[in-house]
C-alpha cells in the first residue's frame, strides 16, 4: 500500500467507526432485546403445547427460517409501502432483525427450556407458584444459563448481519464505507478496513460473552 491509501485509511477509519457505535451496535442491541422477548414467548408457548398457538409458533418460525433476511427487509421496506404501509429505514430494520432473530432465538430457548430437569417445574408447583411464577423464578433463569452460549453466538453474528442494513439505506457502517469508495474507488483498502472494524466488535462481544459464561458457571 502506498502512501496515500494509509493516509485515507487512516482518515476514513472514524468516518466509519462512528455510524459503527452510533448505528450499528445500537440496531444490534435494540433489535436483539425485542428479539429475546419473541423468542422467549415463542418457545414458551411451544413448550406449554397449547395446540392452536404451537401450530402457529411453529408456521412463524418456518417461514422466518426459510426465507432470507435480505428478502425479509425488502419485503417490509419496499414492499409495504404498496399497502399504504411507511417505515422508516432504521425502525424498519429493528423490526425485521427482531422477528428474524426471534425465531432463531426461540429454537435456542425452547431447547434450552426442555433441557431444565422436570423436577423444577413440579418443585414450583409444589411450592404453590403459578405456572408463570414457576417459568419466571425458576425454570427460565436455569434455561438463560444453558442457552446463553448459543445466544450470545447469535448476538455476534447480529452484528455482522446488520451490514445488511445498508440495502434499505440505514446509514450504518458499512453504507458509510460504500459511500467513501464510491467517492475513493479504493474498494480494497476500505472493505479490509471496515471488515477490520466489525473484527473488532465481535471480539469484543467474544470476550463479554466469555466473561459471562465465567460467571453464570459461578451462580449456579
Amino acid at each position: 500500500m502506498n502512501q496515500r491509501i494509509w493516509a485515507l485509511l487512516a482518515s476514513s477509519f472514524k468516518t466509519i467507526l462512528l455510524p459503527g457505535l452510533t448505528v450499528t451496535i445500537p440496531l444490534t442491541i435494540i433489535s436483539f432485546s425485542f428479539a429475546l422477548v419473541i423468542a422467549t414467548i415463542t418457545a414458551i408457548v411451544q413448550v406449554k403445547k397449547i395446540n392452536i398457538l404451537k401450530q402457529l409458533a411453529r408456521f412463524y418460525i418456518w417461514i422466518i427460517r426459510g426465507t432470507p433476511l435480505l428478502v425479509q427487509l425488502f419485503v417490509v421496506f419496499y414492499g409495504l409501502p404498496s399497502l399504504g404501509i411507511i417505515l422508516d429505514p432504521f425502525p424498519a430494520a429493528v423490526i425485521v432483525f427482531s422477528i428474524n432473530e426471534g425465531a432463531y432465538a426461540a429454537e435456542i430457548i425452547r431447547a434450552a427450556i426442555e433441557a431444565v430437569d422436570k423436577g423444577q417445574t413440579e418443585a414450583g408447583v409444589c411450592l404453590g407458584l403459578s405456572y408463570v411464577q414457576t417459568m419466571r423464578y425458576i425454570v427460565l433463569p436455569q434455561a438463560f444459563k444453558i442457552a446463553f452460549p448459543s445466544l450470545s453466538n447469535s448476538l455476534i453474528a447480529m452484528v455482522k448481519d446488520t451490514s445488511l442494513a445498508a440495502n434499505i439505506t440505514v446509514c450504518e457502517m458499512f453504507m458509510k464505507t460504500q459511500q467513501i469508495v464510491a467517492r475513493t474507488y479504493e474498494a480494497l483498502a476500505l472493505y479490509l478496513l471496515v471488515g477490520f472494524i466489525y473484527l473488532i466488535f465481535c471480539t469484543v462481544l467474544t470476550k463479554l460473552q466469555s466473561w459471562g459464561e465465567k460467571k453464570l458457571s459461578k451462580a449456579y
